[in-house]
């Protein structure tokens, strides 16, 4: 028997917290190595936009999927627009502001909703990475 949980927790400035709970609910659900630690990084960009971009407060969600995991970032501001995502590119002269394009490349799937309660932006992350996401991961260790 497989116990299957969900993970809540609040948004905070506690990244390392987060990080903490998000490493461990995504080891429990299957995923190691390179996936896991790309769940970790998608997971904290999104909750640092909801903190130096959002409204600061917010809920992240995390639950295994088919093959992997999904995980919730709601920011109650809902400011966050599908604009961004669309706008999300990687400036290699830039030192900040590309937290959008690497949760793009780091996951399966993105999903943003707007919803009564803020923006809702869904990660999907597998197990087993696309073919294309093994070029992404080369363009962010170059």
């Amino acid at each position: 028997m497989t116990l299957q949980f969900e993970l809540q927790c609040p948004i905070s400035t506690d990244l390392a917290l987060i990080r903490d709970l998000i490493r461990a609910h995504g080891h429990h659900c299957g995923l190691s190595g390179d996936r896991l630690e790309d769940l970790v990084v998608a997971v904290n960009e999104a909750v640092t936009n909801v903190l130096d971009h959002g409204g600061s407060t917010g809920m992240v969600t995390s639950r295994a999927g088919a093959d992997g995991m999904i995980v919730e970032v709601l920011d109650l501001a809902g400011r966050l627009t599908h604009e961004h995502l669309a706008a999300a590119r990687l400036d290699p002269t830039a030192s900040h502001g590309y937290g959008l394009w690497v949760i793009q490349q780091l996951c399966d799937e993105v999903v943003l909703e707007q919803t009564a309660l803020g923006s809702l932006l869904t990660l999907d992350l597998r197990s087993h990475p696309r073919p294309a996401f093994q070029d992404a991961r080369r363009v962010m260790s170059a």
